[in-house]
């Protein structure tokens, strides 16, 4: 899952919010255990933002901690499920998480960013302009919605599929285990054959 992560964050591979790091967080909160489920994914997305500074000049921006409090919901979403439940339930789960991230760091972009010379207003129909219009010199922000949910939902299925194979792969090895070495149980073959003359 890291090295997808990793491969969808390289500038230009991708469309516009279009990455593995919104399935990651979710599915890190559904599968790792509680610790490293908070400290594997938002640090590998905290080395990433460093590189990412560092041999591309993405210097740090003050949206890139609204990006950690979504991805943090994210992983409480994710331990919030339970691993069990049927693909299309936690594909679901990713889907909603990917819009949840999307709805809450648009909502602050729009609450933070100055506006005023752009026409929106603090009102709802400047946040639902921000939402779906976004700021001058970049695409629709509609567009970066599509693309959340699109890989939210592609890469969570992906991680979920790959689970859930690894997971019934391991149960048929135990059931195998388990019936070679089962003990005799019919009482005809315990007992001894009687010898005649």
């Amino acid at each position: 899952m890291l090295v997808v992560f990793a491969g969808t964050r390289w500038p230009g591979l991708m469309w516009p919010n279009f990455s593995a790091a919104y399935a990651l967080a979710f599915c890190a909160g559904l599968y790792f255990p509680p610790r490293m489920a908070w400290f594997l994914p938002l640090g590998t997305l905290a080395v990433t933002d460093l590189l990412l500074n560092l041999f591309y000049g993405y210097w740090p921006q003050w949206y890139q901690l609204s990006n950690y409090l979504g991805y943090a919901c994210l992983i409480g979403l994710g331990c919030w499920m339970r691993q069990k439940d049927h693909w299309t339930k936690l594909v679901g789960g990713g889907v909603v998480g990917a819009f949840l991230f999307y709805l809450l760091t648009n909502t602050i972009a729009w609450f933070l960013n100055p506006f005023d010379n752009e026409g929106y207003t603090r009102d709802i129909t400047g946040w639902l302009l921000a939402l779906t219009q976004g700021t001058d010199g970049f695409p629709p922000t509609w567009m970066f919605l599509r693309n959340t949910l699109l890989s939210g939902g592609l890469f969570t299925g992906l991680f979920v599929a790959a689970a859930k194979w690894a997971e019934a792969a391991e149960d048929k090895e135990e059931e195998t285990e388990e019936k070679a070495i089962e003990p005799v149980t019919d009482v005809e073959d315990a007992e001894p054959e009687e010898i005649t003359v």
